[in-house]
């Protein structure tokens, strides 16, 4: 659980002793790390709306989660998709994802996912005290339970160091269905009127995330620490989505 806390937030923990085993254990973890954030973030949104409009209090509650997680799943979306965008293969698209700029498919994702969090937590405040704490907390355990599958047996590293190195293949299927289980069940809260949503929403955006996965491994090698941050901004805005969709 160190571990996991100090890989997704900025908590000035130590992480312990750190070989595959225990980021297995890690990575199955994350979704719980990540409910935590979502409820110290969703009590920042439902503060901030009682003072300021839900735009306003959307944006500075995704600024909060930046300074609270360090950006570094927003520096790994921007850093996937520039390798993406460059059509390269293999150590050629990972020389782009190391490069230390942001060139413009970065930024245009960046943009998106930012605006697109933003209206959706905007939208999500005018709703019941449960339904923004639910919402919020499942969209950011889902996209941490994005990096628990990314890590799951059969998905291979894309180099021989660094995060992904470490963490790739840990995660086992009793685990990985654990943590989805766990997030599917909070989702049942996280749309008033319609429980059956929030568990739907979750699995439409695992489902997208499983085929980025595939195409990432297929153009990389396999995953990186920057894909892993790309996974739960991808997970977390599409959850946002499915909560919001109305019919």
């Amino acid at each position: 659980m160190r571990l996991s806390a100090t890989t997704f937030t900025t908590l000035p923990l130590r992480p312990g002793r750190i070989d595959r085993g225990t980021a297995g254990t890690a990575m199955a973890a994350a979704p719980v790390v990540g409910a935590l954030l979502g409820a110290v973030l969703a009590g920042v949104l439902l503060a901030l709306t009682a003072v300021v409009s839900p735009l306003v209090a959307a944006g500075v509650t995704l600024g909060c989660a930046a300074l609270l997680t360090r950006g570094l799943h927003l520096d790994g979306l921007a850093d996937t998709v520039d390798a993406l965008g460059s059509y390269r293969r293999g150590p050629a698209a990972l020389t782009v994802m190391r490069q230390p700029d942001v060139g413009p498919f970065g930024v245009v994702a960046l943009v998106v996912v930012l605006l697109v969090q933003a209206a959706s937590l905007a939208e999500l405040a005018g709703r019941s005290t449960t339904a923004v704490v639910a919402g919020m907390v499942v969209a950011t355990a889902a996209g941490r339970l994005g990096v628990t599958v990314a890590c799951r047996r059969g998905v291979p590293a894309a180099r021989t160091e660094g995060l992904g190195a470490l963490v790739a293949g840990t995660v086992g299927p009793v685990a990985l269905a654990g943590g989805t289980l766990a997030v599917g069940l909070v989702a049942l809260l996280a749309v008033p009127g319609r429980p059956w949503q929030g568990p739907l929403a979750v699995a439409a955006a695992l489902t997208v995330v499983v085929l980025l996965l595939r195409h990432t491994v297929r153009r990389f090698g396999g995953v990186t620490g920057d894909v892993l941050g790309a996974t739960v901004e991808v997970t977390t805005t599409l959850v946002y989505l499915g909560l919001l969709l109305s019919g």
